[in-house]
């Protein structure tokens, strides 16, 4: 709570007979009027947001709860470069780095407590192979299909030396994998936090994540890669939705990170697993609804979208982020806050 004064002022007019004179006295009543601020829970500092081309900014999200430098990452694509880039942002402005250190390689073995890989796609792990030879010790987390196919198709000894613990011999044994069951809740090692892992689909007959992540009585909600239900034959978004919604009711939901891979006007056939602004919204008023189905367009005000992975426009000049922020704009009728997560960039909700 923080304590806003309110003032009010009463005039009174004495006037002395005996003398030409008046006198204007003016009492100042002050009153103390408590009122809510929303409070900062969580830090994210994205690594990389776009959703391909760009080998530099590629899915990565760092998030950690407010007052912590202990994060987790949210899918891998690009490291190294989105920590310089962050760091000469000022976005780890509270970290003291050692002069006589490489800050990203620091940033990263000190600070980077844990991987959580929505799927095994290259653009959301291209910066964790990259840098595995220089990394320190910490956890894999992803759902059993996930961790196979890194197992297989990455850690291989072909494509990459295996730096896990599991998969083709030997094993290095730098990454330890924590396999997570859908709707299960899980510690985090090394940090605070928890959490709850859930399937998405993202394309005919494959998998991806949403992570439910949790702090204390907060929580962060991050999607990788996915349809809408609609399009992918599915109900995973709707599931999804009905185990969040109590958390909305009770205020205890501070965000939520969803990708909008194409503007509108992109084929439905063409989407290939992604969302849409449109998508997005409509997707959002089926959570509302769940949260309150008298007023719905009240259920999320203010709750925090962090918009991720907008695809760059490869035919023509025109600037998909810019197109995607107006038409979630203009479209915004569940009064929500919606930020486009930029590299490096600290977000605070």
């Amino acid at each position: 709570m923080n304590k806003k004064t309110h003032c009010q002022k009463s005039i009174f007019w004495r006037w002395q007979y005996w003398g030409y004179f008046s006198l204007l006295l003016i009492s100042v009543n002050c009153i103390a009027v408590e009122t809510k601020v929303k409070q900062t829970q969580w830090v994210s500092i994205p690594l990389g947001v776009a959703g391909g081309i760009e080998e530099n900014n590629l899915s990565a999200y760092l998030l950690a709860p407010a007052g912590s430098t202990d994060f987790i990452c949210l899918d891998a694509g690009t490291l190294y470069q989105g920590l310089n880039v962050a760091r000469q942002a000022g976005s780890f402005a509270t970290i003291t780095i050692p002069t006589d250190v490489n800050p990203a390689m620091y940033l990263l073995r000190q600070h980077v407590k844990a991987y959580l890989i929505s799927h095994a796609h290259l653009d959301h792990l291209n910066g964790l192979i990259l840098n595995a030879t220089d990394d320190s010790a910490k956890p894999i987390l992803g759902l059993p299909i996930v961790l196979t196919d890194i197992q297989n198709n990455l850690f291989n000894w072909r494509i990459f030396p295996n730096f896990a613990d599991a998969g083709v011999q030997p094993y290095l044994k730098k990454y330890h994998y924590i396999t997570l069951e859908p709707a299960t809740t899980v510690d985090i090692p090394n940090t605070s936090l928890k959490v709850t892992a859930f399937p998405l689909s993202h394309g005919k007959n494959y998998d991806s994540t949403a992570f439910l992540i949790q702090a204390n009585e907060h929580y962060a909600l991050y999607l990788g890669d996915t349809g809408a239900d609609s399009i992918e034959n599915s109900d995973k978004l709707q599931q999804l939705w009905a185990y969040i919604a109590p958390l909305v009711k009770k205020q205890q939901l501070n965000g939520i990170f969803i990708e909008s891979a194409y503007p509108n006007a992109r084929p439905t056939n063409q989407l290939y697993g992604h969302l849409t602004p449109a998508l997005i919204l409509q997707s959002l008023q089926q959570l509302a609804q769940q949260v309150d189905s008298e007023h719905p367009e009240q259920a999320l005000k203010d709750l925090t979208i962090i918009v991720t992975h907008i695809k760059p426009n490869t035919d023509t000049q025109i600037d998909n982020r810019a197109l995607i922020q107006n038409e979630l704009t203009e479209e915004n009728h569940l009064n929500l806050t919606f930020i486009l997560a930029e590299q490096g960039q600290r977000i605070e909700f």
